[in-house]
């Protein structure tokens, strides 16, 4: 029979670290700290598959019960206490415990134990009625809304009533005779609501909270959380179940969170915060104001120094920022939980760089450490500091970055705005696990209660969005209208603009910087690029693009798009002077307008380039893109044109077309007008031999777009090496370039072979080649492709990370077959799928020479490659929670 429940006490633990997969992280880590002997409360945990078998069959399995009755046994004795004892009883805790960490997204019972007889041997035992009445109430009011599934805001009404008759602010300043009659009448609201008693036996509590647990794996937030995180949905939760120990306990007792480093900057000091005479539900939820860590040196030196003591000792021990949960009961400390802390990813970088030069991991370990996904998120933007700003309020800066959005007050209106097309700010006065959905859509999110480990902090981290928290001059319940500062209404749709790096909260929509890259991302970056073989190129169209790109990286240009140089200025009217002329002279006539400004574009970018590879892409989208469609457009360009309105709109639906991405476009057109091609060539063989001449060393390569027939290309290609004789002859000097082609047609992956014969290199355009596999339109797709994720049809969008079953089925072949006939054919991908870590990955895994991407994604295309490499020899990301 199968083992569902593993043991730990004193020093003893039947699990370890390891055991993730069966034990969850937080019970893993509870028998590793009890292994190593710090001071960790008894307990068992029972399994993730015990937790399967009951989502699954709807049971509890059989011989668990027989377990947790052992494990109880066990605990009773070691804490010589009795659950359901009315003199001495046992209280335990009932917490989640997923493989992966999901912070507050399942659920956790506290005090469990306790009813009307319990509760007075508690307060005997501890010589504090408060104290006992406290917990009860906690209890009632946690379990009610947990294994009951009763409103939470009930039960939260009548406490704040229970304040005001009493008149007083804080839980704390609540008496005992309060609280025991908060206690009744929450027992009374559970009899109203349900219609039964609340149950008093410990063992039906117990086995409530077991299945409440279990079942909180598949609610709703939980769910969201999952997707979002790409969170297996069938790896289940562990169930902790532990000794209580009290923070409760009177001005001697206190409960708190703490990182061993800074989670937001990775500055190496202790951070954190906690509270005297409370349990650890209040600390993250925001219900009271938290005390930074470092005010607990003079609350209690001795419990200090030992958290100090014991956090050194658990960053040593596993080699990462630790997240730490403790409790202090009557000066003593316990530790509760421990995993990888959720950090950004600016600290993520930092944190990484510096365990290694403090020795504890090696180049290797630290390149694994950051995930390419979360080194995305180190590029923030940071608030223009040429800006004028208005600021409105500050809090506690909580998360990194800056973000501007209308301000919603709700998580719901927040996914509907999103929607709609909005840009939002979550504004709340504290974040629960029910606001996930509304966080994940917003920009930025801010609160006015809460502290630096509070629910809304963590949460927005792991997201990287910017997060203000603590912003005590906010009163977000200004009857649903919006927000009030020192009486100020700032009303619901307004703009403003969250800094997350500073605390401060902006009126209005403030401009916004990229970041610089850090010493230790440069560090980490040299690092990651001594492992990875995969080039990264960048796509970019202007001079500016390219110096950036080079700047973060880039070894070369994989793809200029020469149409958005049309588009510019007065380029676009001798564009359409081209498109509307009646015969090539006419056509030729227009397009000499453009060449010498296409020359300058190409001399910026080559001469940005020195030393790398630029590949140029010839004239690829459909002509109606360049022409009006409405008419007073269409009357300023017929004045323009010398021809009558009339005219011009017979010209204007001469060139519409039905399905224009499966039309006139790319090679066809260089093939129907050979004019276009060689007034580009000329112009990128102009550029090439005047940047030479000045020493600059320049790689054009020349890609010609939506080849589906080895013909199209030779007859391209014999026009583009007659320009280039005419070109180099007239210079008296001659440019090393190639010829290639962009393979964005399944029939062109088919008959690759044949291509390579011309091309003396491919790029993947994998956003073409997508859509033409899936048969699904990108400017359509929204109506139907968001629905197909959700649903679990696609795994992803395939226009965001590409479908290896389908389209690299399809480039697979396409390298396999073009090397038949090019041994050495260079191979790589030009659409933004080049910055999707998951696609680099199957680009190395399918033999690329390179990725293509935007800019600001070429260090997460570079990490994603080292990655890559690095798992082909069997060393996998070493997965923290950033």
């Amino acid at each position: 029979m199968p083992r569902y429940v593993y043991f730990f006490a004193n020093g003893s633990a039947d699990g370890d670290k390891d055991m993730k997969d069966l034990l969850g992280g937080k019970g893993a880590n509870l028998a590793e700290m009890t292994r190593v002997g710090l001071p960790v409360p008894p307990g068992f945990t029972v399994t993730t598959e015990a937790c399967r078998i009951h989502l699954r069959e709807g049971r509890i399995p059989e011989g668990l019960p027989a377990e947790v009755n052992e494990a109880l046994a066990r605990l009773e004795s070691i804490r010589d206490r009795r659950f359901g004892d009315r003199k001495r009883p046992l209280l335990v805790s009932v917490r989640s415990g997923a493989a992966a960490s999901m912070p507050g997204m399942m659920d956790t019972v506290l005090n469990l134990g306790l009813n009307d007889e319990t509760v007075a041997g508690l307060a005997e035992d501890a010589g504090d009625a408060r104290f006992a009445y406290d917990c009860y109430r906690r209890f009632v009011q946690m379990y009610a809304r947990v294994v009951l599934r009763l409103p939470g805001d009930d039960f939260e009404a009548r406490l704040q009533a229970k304040k005001r008759a009493r008149g007083v602010n804080q839980d704390t300043e609540l008496d005992a005779e309060s609280l025991q009659e908060l206690a009744g009448e929450f027992r009374a609201l559970v009899r109203e609501r349900t219609g039964r008693e609340f149950p008093s036996n410990p063992e039906e509590q117990l086995w409530g909270a077991i299945e409440a647990v279990f079942g909180s794996w598949m609610n709703e937030r939980a769910i969201h959380y999952r997707r979002v995180h790409r969170v297996p949905a069938d790896a289940g939760t562990a169930v902790n179940v532990q000794t209580m120990v009290f923070g409760n306990l009177g001005h001697d007792s206190g409960s708190g969170v703490a990182f061993t480093r800074n989670p937001s900057t990775g500055e190496k000091r202790l951070f954190g915060e906690f509270l005297p005479n409370c349990q650890g539900e209040d600390v993250v939820a925001g219900i009271r104001d938290p005390l930074a860590i470092e005010a607990m040196r003079e609350w209690s030196p001795q419990a200090y120094t030992e958290l100090v003591t014991t956090c050194d000792r658990l960053e040593q021990h596993y080699r990462d920022l630790q997240d730490i949960e403790f409790t202090v009961e009557r000066g003593r400390l316990y530790m509760l939980q421990t995993r990888a802390g959720k950090r950004t990813a600016e600290a993520a970088v930092k944190i990484a760089v510096d365990l290694v030069g403090e020795g504890l991991l090696t180049e290797r370990d630290a390149v694994l450490r950051v995930s390419p996904e979360d080194l995305e998120l180190f590029l923030h933007p940071r608030i223009d500091p040429t800006a004028q700003v208005d600021v409105l309020l500050k809090g506690l800066p909580a998360s990194p970055g800056a973000a501007a959005g209308i301000v919603v007050l709700d998580p719901d209106e927040a996914v509907a705005q999103g929607e709609a097309g909005h840009s939002v700010v979550l504004v709340r006065q504290e974040t629960s696990p029910d606001d996930f959905h509304g966080m994940v859509v917003a920009q930025a999110i801010l609160t006015a209660r809460g502290g630096m480990t509070s629910h809304a902090a963590v949460v927005a981290r792991g997201m990287g969005k910017p997060c203000v928290v603590g912003a005590k001059e906010l009163d977000a319940d200004a009857e649903g209208r919006g927000f009030l500062v020192r009486g100020q209404l700032i009303e619901k749709g307004s703009w403003i603009t969250v800094d997350g790096s500073s605390g401060r909260v902006l009126r209005g929509k403030v401009a916004t910087v990229q970041p610089q890259l850090t010493a230790e991302i440069r560090g980490l970056m040299g690092w990651a690029d001594r492992f990875r073989r995969l080039g990264v190129r960048t796509n970019a169209d202007t001079p500016e693009d390219a110096r950036r790109a080079r700047e973060l990286g880039a070894e070369g240009i994989g793809l200029v798009r020469t149409e958005h140089m049309f588009f510019e200025g007065d380029r676009i009217d001798a564009m359409r002077e081209m498109i509307v002329a009646r015969d090539s002279a006419g056509r030729r006539r227009a397009l000499a307008k453009i060449e010498p400004m296409q020359h300058a574009d190409f001399e910026g970018i080559f001469a940005a380039m020195d030393g790398f590879p630029v590949t140029i892409r010839l004239l690829d989208p459909p002509l109606h893109e360049f022409l009006p469609h409405a008419g007073p457009e269409i009357e300023d360009l017929a004045v323009k044109m010398g021809m009558s309105k009339q005219q011009l709109t017979a010209l204007v639906e001469r060139v519409r077309e039905a399905n224009p991405m499966l039309g006139h476009r790319g090679c066809r057109l260089g093939i129907t007008y050979p004019e276009i091609t060689e007034i580009q060539a000329r112009a990128i063989f102009k550029a090439a031999v005047a940047v030479q001449r000045r020493g600059v060393v320049v790689e054009p390569e020349i890609m010609i777009p939506l080849v589906a027939d080895v013909e199209e290309l030779r007859r391209q290609r014999a026009i583009i090496d007659r320009i280039a004789g005419e070109v180099f002859a007239e210079a008296g000097l001659r440019v090393e370039y190639s010829v290639g082609t962009m393979i964005e047609l399944p029939r062109a992956c088919v008959t690759a072979q044949a291509i390579a014969e011309e091309a003396e290199f491919f790029s993947f355009g994998t956003n073409d080649l997508t859509q033409t596999v899936f048969g699904i339109s990108r400017d359509d797709a929204g109506s139907f492709l968001p629905f197909y994720v959700e649903r679990g049809i696609y795994k992803a969008d395939p226009f965001q990370t590409l479908d290896e079953e389908g389209v690299g089925r399809l480039i697979e072949m396409g390298v396999s077959e073009g090397r038949r006939a090019r041994p050495k054919l260079k191979v790589g991908i030009c659409g933004e799928h080049g910055g999707d870590p998951r696609s680099v990955a199957f680009c190395h895994r399918a033999g690329l020479d390179y990725v293509s991407c935007s800019p600001y994604r070429v260090p997460v295309a570079r990490l994603a490659a080292a990655h890559a490499a690095l798992a082909e020899v069997g060393e996998r990301y070493q997965a923290v929670a950033v």
